[in-house]
């Protein structure tokens, strides 16, 4: 305990030194820190009044960085880390250790990418991020705007504005392992209405055995003025994702290091299809704000898992259909320039699963074929949330900005089995079984306080501090589908243990400095504690080898993130993204485990993106970027017995620009053919990450 008060100390320390240097200092040209984001309160404003840690990557940035995967860009955000599972999927690591779990809110322009009941650890393959208008990463638990789902982050991906005047632009990309993307977009305005349409067509061979993909999605935004003070954006989005999932599907260490392309699992498959509709109402006056926005979303998905094929080999659909409104009404009044939020958000999606045991064949370790079996799950659930909420700001001095907020949701999920009763008491198959509840509706509500201030030291420093809780319910997966096991009885105990599975709760206290110097250099530090409590741990059972979920104890998540971006010269500008955490088990005992004091697998310590970008006048705006990817060691399981020893990636990028809009861009990631693992397991072994691969291509612009 000591030596962690020692390290927290040390960096609190050194937050104090910056503000009294900074309090200490004053140029008559400094500049107020007014960057603007829009997730904190779903409206924009200043991020030196936002208490909390808001890491921002422009559509600028994104465009720019010709990201392949969301992996590739969401690591300048310190404290993030993004891997890859197969094609554009992904796991995601935001003070928390690299999970599966819904411990995120996925939004786009604000709304949920998913119901809370149907979260998808993959979903921002599911938004069109190359062509973007940014994201932004607000770390830890959501604000009184967001409920469940919203522990370790939010991450917003903001749509593209379409242009003012006549433009397009195309960009086609060629690359390793048969690598191939076109991007098109293009937009107009005229009188009250603008649009832009965007285009992304992706195909892949992957770079291990049958592990290819394509990616159709498209983007479609239309904003009108009404009147002089109201406006509407309407924004549709579609993405169709066709995949074989292995992509990082573990294997032994013998082949990790010496046959990484081996693919033991080729008959694993994924498609997706997903689509959202909104339409944002805004109507604004000199001091008010009523916002509301109703939405729709339909998502399907077709899955062969890899990674149950050894335990439970199964092949199933999902899907989901919502419709949903976010509302809200912002007053603003004097004294104190004090701000009122009130809102209420409503989610109405019902979905379903039919899912099917499958017999597969094995040579060696490769599965090579499979046949259907027993009908082992079939039944419609819909999840329906009603949540108002409440949000206040004040500022009792010109320095001084005081936040608070309270949310109420209100969730339930309706479960109707298809199966026959017989079916539902245990379905047999070989030596599995699989129970489920008879038809049945279970409910959960909670209230979400949430409290912070920043202060402005100066014109080029500030801080915050924030105390914020959250929690997260139990998805339709975890309370409905049982795992396998191997007699009826368990099967019905698994089935009524997942049924009183209770809401994770999170409390997560926070400070922070942001500022900039007069040389241009600008940073954010930040230093995080949050506790979380009735986690939802999910074991296999000694015996039957089937993943069995419990309420645990404890976890603490203790860390500090630091990000800063120096421009050393005219033409040399370099950015780092750091942070160090531990996350441990404070009180964790299950019925055949003690996994107390124990750090908790898969969470480095250090995780870190150090970027150096060269401009010289002779690239015609165009630039040289060398990144360094830094990831600490982990223990690769809870019992802290085997551990990963880390891995640093360099990736380089080049671009050129030719007269008018032309450019010619390069990349080449891993450049020093390191092998390393995208994640890891002590049972299953490792997920060798992509070697070195290059990319090339061009792009242009019209207008």
């Amino acid at each position: 305990m000591k030596a962690r008060q020692g390290k927290f100390g040390g960096f609190a320390l050194s937050l104090l030194v910056i503000a009294l240097a900074h309090a200490a200092y004053a140029a008559e040209d400094a500049a107020m820190l007014d960057d603007v984001v829009v997730t904190g309160t779903r409206e924009a404003q200043k991020k030196s009044e936002v208490a909390a840690t808001v890491g921002k990557v422009s559509g600028e940035q994104m465009r720019a960085a010709k990201a392949a995967h969301p992996s590739q860009i969401m690591g300048r955000v310190p404290g993030v880390w993004v891997n890859v599972t197969g094609g554009e999927g992904h796991q995601t690591a935001i003070r928390q250790p690299l999970t599966t779990a819904p411990v995120y809110a996925y939004l786009e322009d604000g709304i949920p990418v998913r119901s809370t009941g149907f979260f998808n650890h993959n979903a921002l393959y599911e938004v069109n991020m190359p062509q973007s208008g940014g994201v932004e990463v607000t770390k830890g638990p959501g604000s009184a705007l967001y409920g469940s789902d919203a522990i370790g982050g939010v991450v917003n991906v903001l749509s593209r504005r379409p242009p003012a005047a006549a433009e397009a632009e195309a960009s086609g990309e060629l690359g390793s392992f048969g690598w191939k993307r076109l991007l098109v977009s293009g937009g107009n305005a005229f009188g009250d209405n603008a649009v832009r349409a965007d285009l992304n067509l992706t195909k892949t061979d992957g770079w291990r055995d049958a592990t290819g993909y394509t990616r159709n999605s498209g983007t479609v935004r239309w904003d009108r003025v009404l009147g002089d003070d109201a406006t509407l954006k309407v924004l549709a989005t579609f993405s169709q994702i066709d995949q074989q999932t292995a992509g990082s599907s573990a294997i032994l260490l013998a082949d990790y290091l010496n046959n990484p392309t081996i693919n033991y699992t080729p008959i694993s498959l994924r498609k997706v299809n997903a689509m959202r509709l909104s339409a944002a109402y805004e109507k604004e006056t000199k001091s008010t704000l009523l916002s509301i926005t109703p939405f729709v979303r339909d998502d399907g998905m077709d899955l062969l898992a890899n990674w149950s094929l050894g335990y439970d080999p199964t092949i199933y659909n999902t899907n989901n259909q919502s419709f949903g409104v976010l509302a809200k009404y912002r007053m603003d009044f004097e004294p104190y320039r004090t701000r009122l939020i009130v809102g209420m958000d409503f989610d109405h999606s019902p979905g379903g699963r039919s899912e099917d045991s499958i017999l597969v064949t094995k040579a060696g370790p490769i599965y090579t074929s499979y046949a259907l079996g027993n009908r082992i799950y079939d039944y419609k659930v819909t999840y329906q949330g009603v949540s108002p909420y409440v949000h206040g700001e004040m500022s009792p001095t010109d320095a001084l900005r005081l936040t608070g907020g309270l949310r109420y949701d209100d969730m339930s999920y309706d479960f109707r089995n298809n199966l026959p009763a017989a079916a539902i008491r245990g379905t047999g198959t070989g030596t599995k079984w699989y129970g489920q509840s008879a038809s049945t509706q279970t409910n959960y509500t909670h209230l979400s306080p949430k409290l912070g201030a920043t202060y402005a030291f100066n014109d080029r420093l500030n801080g915050f501090a924030t105390y914020n809780h959250s929690f997260r319910a139990p998805s339709e997966g975890q309370l409905f589908r049982p795992a396998a096991t191997t007699t009826a009885l368990q099967a019905q105990q698994i089935a009524a243990g997942n049924l009183m599975l209770k809401p994770i709760k999170v409390d997560s206290y926070e400070a922070g400095l942001r500022g900039k110097f007069v040389a241009g250099i600008s940073y954010e530090a930040s230093l995080y504690s949050m506790t979380k409590r009735d986690d939802i741990l999910t074991q296999k059972d000694p015996l039957t080898n089937a993943p069995v979920s419990t309420n645990g104890g404890r976890t603490l998540h203790r860390g500090v993130e630091l990000g800063v971006s120096a421009p050393i010269a005219d033409t040399l500008k370099l950015d780092v993204a750091f942070s160090y955490a531990k996350h441990s088990y404070d009180s964790w005992v299950t019925n055949n485990a003690n996994f107390t004091g124990k750090e908790m697998a898969l969470a480095p310590r250090v995780i870190a993106n150090t970027r150096l970008s060269y401009t010289p006048g002779f690239l015609h705006g165009g630039n040289f970027a060398a990144e360094a990817v830094s990831l600490g060691s982990y223990w690769m399981d809870d019992a802290n017995t085997t551990k990963y020893g880390g891995h640093d990636l360099l990736n380089l990028s080049a671009s050129y620009h030719f007269d008018g809009e032309i450019e010619l861009f390069a990349k080449v990631n891993n450049l020093t053919d390191r092998r390393f693992a995208e994640s890891t397991n002590a049972t299953t072994g490792y997920a060798p990450g992509s070697p070195r691969t290059f990319y090339l291509g061009i792009q242009n612009v019209w207008k």
